[in-house]
């Protein structure tokens, strides 16, 4: 079968997708379903040239495509079916993610190819995990992997600036909204207009701002600082952070319905130390990379290394071995020095 509908909040089994297949709760649908506001013959899925369809059937709960009410729609890999409390995904087998980033390890390779397909729809994509674990590369391979690759790909660092500044950046401003505001400046939103804005340490941002920052997703539409105007979006939102966002939210010092917002799509790279089946074709990207070799006993030293600073730490003792010791072969008593 090409083409499967996976139920995301429900125990039901995936189920192939054939033509003219209706969806309701009657026992005579091809598909049945017993779920709240789905009525006796909610939906068809029918072919048209080769190509499938989703119609509603004058359901008076209606059906959702997406987030977007649909009446008869042509349906795409990925595509998000509600109806009453039900979400289905439509997903095309035969489908290639293509996805930039591969791993040795099992789980976490398992994880990219499902994002592979994750990178594809315009849904957010938020990025947990450990600092140092390579979230701004992993929001790179998404970008780069999207239907929105022609664009631009905007990142902004949440914890670098003030928060008048990280407002600026975000949704730009007038001139003489501030001080130091000479002349009008475009933010990152509307710098990122067709591609992708990644938001990194999404958890330093100050709590008036995820506000603003909700509201800019919620309508697609921003307000430059000191201006009365606002300006339509169209970006794709990943956000990244090294934080734990669920006991921010119990501190009340992070939205629980921002949260919601960006965390449609969650990925969490896992540490080094867990993914070390990855530690030689790192490690020998970062040798070519800084012109650096070691030997048996220094590499060996390495791997029993538990590497809290993740992929970033490891990229720092390559590089910091090729300014300190560039004509040496680097063995087990440079490397003690390189990891003090």
């Amino acid at each position: 079968m090409s083409y499967t509908l996976k139920a995301l909040n429900d125990n039901y089994d995936e189920i192939g997708v054939t033509d003219f297949m209706t969806i309701g709760s009657d026992k005579s649908c091809h598909f049945c379903v017993e779920n709240n506001g789905v009525e006796s013959r909610h939906l068809r899925i029918e072919f048209r040239d080769q190509q499938p369809f989703l119609k509603d059937l004058r359901s008076k709960t209606g059906t959702w495509l997406n987030e977007v009410q649909v009446t008869d729609v042509k349906l795409n890999h990925n595509d998000i079916i509600k109806i009453g409390d039900l979400e289905l995904q439509f997903l095309n087998k035969k489908a290639t993610a293509s996805f930039s980033l591969k791993s040795k390890n099992v789980v976490w390779n398992e994880e990219l190819i499902s994002l592979g397909y994750g990178s594809k729809t315009e849904f957010p994509i938020l990025i947990l995990g450990s600092s140092g674990t390579g979230k701004e590369i992993l929001a790179k391979a998404i970008h780069e992997n999207s239907k929105r690759n022609q664009g631009p790909l905007v990142c902004v660092n949440c914890s670098a600036l003030t928060e008048t500044l990280v407002e600026s950046e975000l949704f730009g401003h007038i001139k003489g909204s501030f001080t130091g505001a000479v002349q009008d400046r475009k933010g990152a939103f509307e710098s990122a207009r067709g591609g992708t804005l990644f938001l990194d340490e999404i958890g330093d941002l100050s709590y008036s701002l995820q506000a603003k920052l909700l509201r800019a997703l919620e309508n697609n539409e921003i307000r430059p600082v000191g201006s009365d105007l606002t300006i339509q979006t169209n970006v794709r939102i990943i956000a990244a952070t090294h934080q734990n966002l669920m006991e921010k939210i119990k501190e009340g010092a992070f939205r629980f319905d921002l949260y919601y917002r960006l965390n449609v799509i969650q990925v969490t790279p896992p540490d080094l130390i867990n993914r070390m089946e990855d530690f030689d074709s790192l490690f020998g990207d970062f040798c070519r990379q800084y012109r650096v070799r070691f030997n048996y006993n220094g590499l060996s030293l390495l791997k029993k290394y538990s590497w809290p600073g993740n992929i970033r730490e490891l990229k720092n003792v390559i590089a910091r071995a090729s300014a300190l010791y560039p004509a040496q072969q680097i063995d087990e008593q440079i490397v003690e020095k390189l990891l003090d």
